[in-house]
């Protein structure tokens, strides 16, 4: 196989799920900046969190808020509940792994906050059981998933987005999610402080 064929496919790949997510997803990344830019100047606090790597993700979406994005301006209230391995490890060890996101959104999680979840999983018990935990904290609910059905769908309230990546291919959802998060984060801060 040749490689720099095999690269130009894999560029190609990218764009074409960027390309369905502008037309499918566009409004939507609109509608979940203003709930999160609704929130943040409530004095409310957004919990950010995803399994594996979605953690990650999770993570820079945070430090994106908690430290800067493209320019300086003051902190905005992020928190990360996929970074604490301790916590993780310990409610974990207590034999309940599917709520370990859960858990934190019950004990951090205040009515107006916002939980942002990240996931390509079509049934992740960690998802299921944030979602609950936020409703039960009358947060609002934002969720990038992958184009497969997702048992937590249902769970959805009107007020909650999901924003679904058109692909099956995880490393496009990945891409497009990392996308996602930096226009967020974007128009956070577009929204909040002006254009830089």
């Amino acid at each position: 196989m040749d490689l720099d064929q095999h690269v130009i496919e894999l560029f190609h790949s990218s764009i074409d799920t960027t390309m369905r997510t502008l037309d499918e997803q566009a409004a939507r990344v609109s509608d979940c900046a203003t709930l999160m830019v609704q929130c943040l100047l409530s004095e409310n606090k957004i919990l950010c969190c995803g399994e594996a790597t979605n953690g990650a993700l999770a993570q820079i979406f945070s430090a994106h808020l908690l430290n800067r994005f493209d320019y300086e301006r003051p902190s905005l209230p992020a928190i990360n509940l996929s970074s604490d391995a301790t916590t993780i490890t310990a409610l974990s060890a207590n034999g309940n792994f599917k709520d370990i996101f859960g858990s934190q959104v019950r004990a951090l999680g205040q009515p107006g906050d916002v939980l942002f979840i990240i996931s390509n999983s079509s049934n992740s018990g960690t998802t299921l059981e944030a979602i609950k935990a936020a409703h039960d904290r009358e947060m609002i609910v934002i969720c990038l998933s992958n184009q497969q059905s997702n048992d937590f769908s249902a769970l959805f309230q009107p007020e909650d987005i999901e924003l679904p990546i058109p692909s099956d291919n995880n490393a496009r959802v990945m891409e497009a999610h990392m996308q996602v998060i930096n226009y967020l984060s974007e128009l956070i801060d577009q929204q909040l402080f002006g254009s830089h």
